[in-house]
């Protein structure tokens, strides 16, 4: 049988793409990894590691070195930036729910250098620059044709490879959704907040009425340097917030120094929430941004792309040693589709939505109902099992 001689394919090389891969490596099964392109990208992206994703990469042995490369984070909070009243959620409360009670502050690339550094052991090279330009499905595997491969047959191809994916393309998915309107700029730059503002955590989403932002900007903090979100003032275009004095002026408005500010990294991008019908076509499926896109509100993108990668592996594991296919790979979608709609999509477009407020009194309203949650062991463990994305995994893991 065709599946038990060839490969599984793997498309993109970022976080869950090489998790995947090192997944079905640790199992047995043999799989070919292609990038398009010529590296890791080391570009800014994801930062935030939740708690489960942490104790899910402790099983494969790379929770440790990963926790040795970031910051530790036991406390995320909400806050209004005039006078720094503020929620903070402590996630010591859910230590009787997981090994790591923190979020982890680290650049996803570290990781993807851990897992690379594994799979090489392994004897599992990444194909890097190695673009696909061609998927054709048959009931017995797929045919890839990849820039400077030789065309070869897999068992099975599993889209990672993002918002453009190739392998979406191939098995004629359409990815419904919406695009926000703003434009978020991504900038970061060495100097320390946390020194300059009265208990700010590793992870804070800031409301402000500054006229040059659109009443909201976040502050994470990865080893050496602060991550800025900041978003474009009203009637603003995105080029006039790109330039150098747009962005020394929004970073003046959160803290006023001086000297101007050193950002030696600047990125704009757009938000989507967007999600297929199903992560699965014959033989070619689809995990994390290749599936499912989402607001980076509360940092759960990158993260439930590797829940992604570790439910796939639980179910192409016992089918390449015989199981029924259609069992296994059908209940991938049923487990993990409704759980990015409802528990990723849905909860980080609440997150977009509740630091958006304009209105002084609504604020207000929220800020001491998020105080209450927090200040309430019961409330504030409901809350915090929900946003770690430990509460989404638990019924994902009861569907049948």
């Amino acid at each position: 049988m065709t599946a038990e001689r060839d490969p599984v394919a793997i498309i993109g090389a970022g976080p869950v793409g090489l998790v995947l891969a090192l997944l079905l490596a640790r199992a047995g099964i043999p799989a070919v990894l292609l990038e398009a392109e010529g590296d890791i990208s080391e570009e800014l992206r994801a930062s935030t590691f939740h708690p489960p994703t942490l104790d899910m990469l402790d099983g494969l042995g790379l929770a440790a070195p990963l926790i040795a490369q970031g910051l530790v984070t036991p406390t995320w909070q909400i806050r209004r930036h005039e006078d720094g009243a503020r929620a903070v959620f402590e996630l010591g409360v859910i230590a009787p729910d997981t090994a790591h009670p923190y979020r982890l502050q680290a650049e996803q690339w570290k990781l993807s250098r851990l897992v690379l550094a594994d799979l090489n052991r392994a004897g599992v090279a990444p194909r890097f620059g190695c673009a696909v330009e061609a998927l054709t499905q048959d009931a017995d595997g797929v045919t890839v044709t990849a820039r400077g491969f030789e065309a070869f047959r897999a068992a099975f191809v599993v889209g990672c490879d993002g918002a453009r994916s190739v392998v979406r393309r191939a098995m004629e998915m359409p990815f419904a959704g919406d695009t926000y309107p703003e434009t978020t700029i991504l900038a970061t730059t060495p100097f320390d907040f946390g020194a300059v503002f009265d208990g700010l955590s590793n992870v804070n989403y800031i409301w402000t009425e500054h006229p040059t932002f659109s009443g909201t900007f976040s502050l994470l903090h990865v080893p050496g340097k602060w991550r800025a979100s900041l978003h474009t003032a009203p009637g603003e275009d995105v080029e006039a917030a790109l330039t150098p004095e747009a962005i020394e002026c929004k970073l003046q408005a959160i803290h006023p120094k001086p000297t101007p500010y050193d950002v030696p990294d600047l990125r704009p991008y757009r938000i989507h929430q967007r999600i297929v019908q199903d992560y699965r076509r014959g033989r070619m499926l689809l995990a994390g941004d290749a599936a499912h896109l989402n607001s980076p509100s509360g940092g759960m993108g990158m993260n439930g792309g590797i829940h992604d990668a570790f439910e796939l592996a639980a179910h192409l594991v016992p089918v390449w040693r015989g199981e029924a296919e259609a069992a296994h790979l059908d209940r991938y979608t049923r487990r993990r589709r409704p759980i990015a709609e409802r528990e990723i999509i849905a909860q980080a477009d609440r997150n977009r939505a509740r630091m958006r407020e304009r209105d002084p009194g609504r604020r207000a309203a929220m800020l001491a109902d998020l105080q209450a949650t927090a200040g309430d062991p019961v409330r504030a463990r409901e809350h915090l099992l929900r946003s770690s994305m430990i509460t989404g995994l638990r019924a994902a893991a009861a569907v049948e």
